[in-house]
């Protein structure tokens, strides 16, 4: 069925006034069609809104007060159907999961609407004409799309599907049209690495300044392979080679663009044993949901922080949980939260035993992989009284990968357990109050 329906309005709203109620769905604006609640906001510009409404059988319009450009109405499904991805990508991720997760883990989403709304990355190869005219028309900027390659050949292999091959036209489209663009290469080793990625990384600067960041990212690979593509993983010297071909794409484009364009995600410094560039040189970060430039940000959050430290605090015997690949980054942080008098701090890599050990990263760490290592400790005769999970690990703050709950854990391990997405939340767990802020420049 067409339109959105409101799914709660409310009290007080410039909708509530106008008489509408959970269950109407809202089927044009102005006359306009509206499919989704881009169209809604899109068409809801204006100065007193029409719009129609159907409320079972009956239909009928209904005005909004001036200057109601939030109404104050939610909707039951925002976007409708979710568009799926028809991809069949070699290094695809959800292929390689463990069989038995929740359906919403399962399922792959290529929508440029989501890409817009939330920042998914999308490949654009089940986007029409009239789709690229619509993101033109409504100004759907940012997008951030998966190119992966620019090579129409290779792209339409290693997706699989022949529409693949059709990138830089779609890009040329929507630079044209005025759209910004962020975009990644996920790096397969022998696949789209070496001159490949060279051709791309020049490919894409080409539509600089529509394109505006080019994040390099590594494959991920999974224990859950059998039957796929037999991908190799980065090595770490191909993590040091990768860093050095970015560094100089970075020193010319800065000549050529003023701006370094490229970025190789975390991942291939902390492989390769490398530091991470320094905060000026992620341009303001436009990819740190992707993974590209976390470190740094932690870094220069934790130096604040560690400024603000007292030199004593309530005792307070805590574990830190991470992933394996951070591991380096927290141990000088546990060694400065331990020269604190009271504090006894003790860092836990976790190996991911439920993706396969080759997976690292904190943020797909499960609730049974903590506990198992945490049993292990405990059996050695350790004994917190808290223990801090990344905030990255857990959906709305409670959900591990595994649908194991934070109380659960919590439950096994016999102490209190809380999530800190950063260095202020997790001074904050231990209990820890940081001496006033200080008003030099830092």
């Amino acid at each position: 069925m067409s339109g959105l329906e409101i799914k709660a309005v409310e009290p007080g709203s410039a909708a509530f006034a106008a008489g509408l109620a959970a269950g109407d769905r809202i089927t044009a604006i102005g006359g306009r069609p509206v499919r989704d609640i881009i169209d809604y906001y899109f068409y809801l510009a204006v100065a007193e809104p029409e719009l129609t409404v159907r409320r079972g059988e009956k239909e009928f319009n209904v005005r909004l007060a001036a200057e109601a450009g939030r109404p104050g109405l939610s909707f039951v499904s925002p976007f409708g159907r979710i568009r799926r991805c028809a991809n069949r990508c070699l290094f695809c991720f959800v292929d390689q999961q463990p069989p038995g997760l929740r359906p919403s883990l399962c399922f792959k989403d290529d929508d440029y609407r989501l890409s817009f709304w939330e920042g998914n990355f999308v490949t654009l190869t089940n986007c029409t004409r009239r789709d690229i005219e619509r993101i033109v028309a409504q100004r759907l900027s940012p997008l951030y799309v998966s190119v992966h390659t620019t090579n129409p050949e290779l792209r339409a292999r290693l997706m699989g599907n022949p529409r693949a091959a059709e990138i830089k036209a779609q890009l040329a489209a929507l630079a044209a049209g005025g759209i910004t663009l962020h975009t990644q290469v996920v790096l397969c080793p022998g696949l789209n690495d070496g001159a490949e990625l060279e051709r791309t990384v020049r490919d894409l600067a080409s539509f600089f300044p529509a394109v505006r960041s080019v994040a390099v990212v590594p494959v991920g690979l999974t224990a859950h392979r059998a039957g796929l593509y037999p991908l190799r993983p980065v090595t770490p010297a191909a993590a040091a080679a990768l860093i050095e071909d970015v560094t100089a794409w970075q020193r010319e484009f800065r000549r050529r663009y003023g701006s370094r364009l490229v970025f190789a995600a975390d991942e291939f410094y902390l492989l390769a044993g490398k530091a991470v560039p320094a905060t000026k040189e992620y341009e303001g970060f436009p990819q740190l949901e992707n993974g590209v430039g976390l470190v740094r940000r932690f870094r220069d959050a934790w130096k604040r922080v560690a400024r603000r430290l007292p030199e004593t605090t309530t005792p307070c015997r805590a574990v830190l949980v991470t992933g394996t690949l951070a591991a380096p980054v927290l141990r000088p942080v546990v060694a400065r939260l331990n020269a604190v008098a009271g504090l006894e701090v003790t860092l836990v890599p976790v190996a991911n035993r439920f993706f396969g050990t080759s997976v690292t990263v904190a943020g797909l760490l499960t609730g049974r992989d903590i506990c198992a290592a945490l049993a292990t400790l405990f059996r050695e005769g350790l004994r917190p009284e808290l223990v801090v999970v990344p905030a990255a690990a857990l959906k709305d703050g409670r959900l591990f990968l595994d649908d194991t709950t934070c109380a659960a854990v919590a439950q096994q391990v016999g102490c209190r357990v809380v999530a800190a997405a950063g260095p202020h939340e997790l001074v904050a767990a231990l209990g820890v109050k940081l001496a006033r802020r200080s008003f030099r420049k830092e």
